[in-house]
């Protein structure tokens, strides 16, 4: 069987067990199982239940990271799948369902495209690490507790691109707007002051708010998502109103620039007698393992010089094996890969399908993807750490 052949059915096997965050326990048992199948050097899984396999190199070149995630988001109805959103069923050239894009095929591509040479008898040049990581999609959980203890200067991050290089991505901000009133019967409402009134007002003043633009990666961002209140009945104006925004922010804008931009619109939506604060807020996450983390609901921007020597040696490495230099651009979405450059660390982004079928119900990836894929990060493992080092490295 060709190794193309076995990612396919892999990635379809990983298609099967369900991950969302926080349960990601039985697929990080299949990737370790298929790591060391394999015959990576050294499999194995942190305190987060982040997975971590290692190709020791020859040290003729500076280590790398690839690096995907485990979770994914839910389902939602699995009548309006065109396939079972698990069943991991290969249709007209295509494997279908949750996760085929986002992100557990190109999760499979890195892990047997970077172990292609090395099962051929070839060790890399520099140590190469294959990371899955937990939490991604509530907040990069993994992401961030993996930087702890693994850092390598150099980082590829799998999610969907086409098999195009990206270079950044706007980050994302998670602000929440509380405003007091005060509570009355519904029947009389000039009794109370109706929190929802400034939340109203404030909702409107969104759209004149003035955003940062950007030269490449354009304007941020920010709309509303969520409300609740302290109410379940009907009839009562509520005392207390929470609305969540989604704030994508440029690089140079902090989560603080953001907040208090939010501030000031929250200030001069007031009513009388109703007060309000922005603030973004801390999440609580406890993985499969049982680690339990408070973070801030803030992700990083980040972009990559389109001339920087790391990009353009990933992008004279791929151009090699696809006869032609692949696009290169930046993704509309976030990614750990903010995190990972937040710690200094130098991150391009590569993976196989098509980021526009991520978190939909047609979610599928082509299977000509993934073998272009596959040859692509095999080339990135050891040709991109040679280039990277300056020098030329004999097998």
């Amino acid at each position: 069987m060709s190794d193309v052949e076995a990612c396919v059915r892999f990635l379809q096997e990983l298609i099967r067990i369900p991950s969302l965050p926080g349960e990601e326990g039985p697929l990080a048992e299949r990737v370790v199982a298929e790591m060391r199948r394999l015959g990576y050097d050294e499999v194995w899984t942190d305190e987060a239940g982040n997975v971590i396999g290692l190709l020791r190199g020859r040290g003729e070149a500076p280590a790398v990271m690839f690096n995907t995630h485990l979770d994914h988001v839910d389902v939602g109805d699995p009548e309006a799948w065109p396939y079972p959103p698990y069943g991991g069923e290969r249709h007209e050239g295509r494997v279908w369902g949750r996760g085929a894009v986002d992100i557990k095929g190109p999760l499979a591509a890195q892990v047997y495209g970077v172990a292609r040479r090395f099962r051929a008898g070839e060790r890399p040049p520099g140590d190469v690490f294959v990371t899955c990581v937990v939490q991604e999609e509530i907040g990069g959980v993994g992401a961030r507790h993996l930087l702890q203890h693994v850092r390598p200067p150099y980082v590829i991050v799998g999610e969907p691109s086409n098999n195009e290089l990206r270079r950044g991505h706007r980050g994302r901000t998670e602000l929440v707007l509380h405003v007091r009133g005060r509570s009355a019967h519904a029947s009389a409402p000039e009794r109370g002051v109706n929190p929802l009134e400034v939340v109203a007002r404030f909702i409107v003043g969104l759209r004149s708010l003035t955003m940062r633009q950007h030269p490449e990666l354009g304007s941020s961002t920010v709309t509303p998502t969520l409300i609740r209140t302290d109410q379940s009945s009907a009839n009562v104006i509520p005392g207390e109103v929470w609305l969540t925004c989604d704030w994508r922010n440029t690089p140079g804008e902090t989560a603080e620039d953001a907040r208090q931009a939010l501030q000031a619109l929250a200030d001069r939506s007031l009513v009388e007698g109703a007060s309000a604060t922005v603030t973004v807020p801390t999440f609580r996450r406890t993985t499969y393992t049982g680690l339990t983390v408070e973070l801030p609901a803030a992700a990083s921007a980040f972009l990559l010089p389109f001339d920087h020597p790391a990009l353009q040696a990933a992008r004279q490495v791929l151009a090699d094996v696809y006869a032609a230099p692949p696009p290169v651009g930046t993704w509309r979405f976030a990614t750990d890969g903010g995190h990972f450059a937040r710690a200094g660390l130098t991150v391009i982004g590569f993976g196989p399908g098509e980021e526009r079928l991520a978190h939909t119900v047609n979610e599928s990836i082509a299977v000509a993807d993934l073998e272009a894929a596959l040859t692509g990060y095999a080339a990135l493992a050891y040709d991109w750490p040679v280039r990277l080092a300056g020098r030329q490295v004999s097998g």
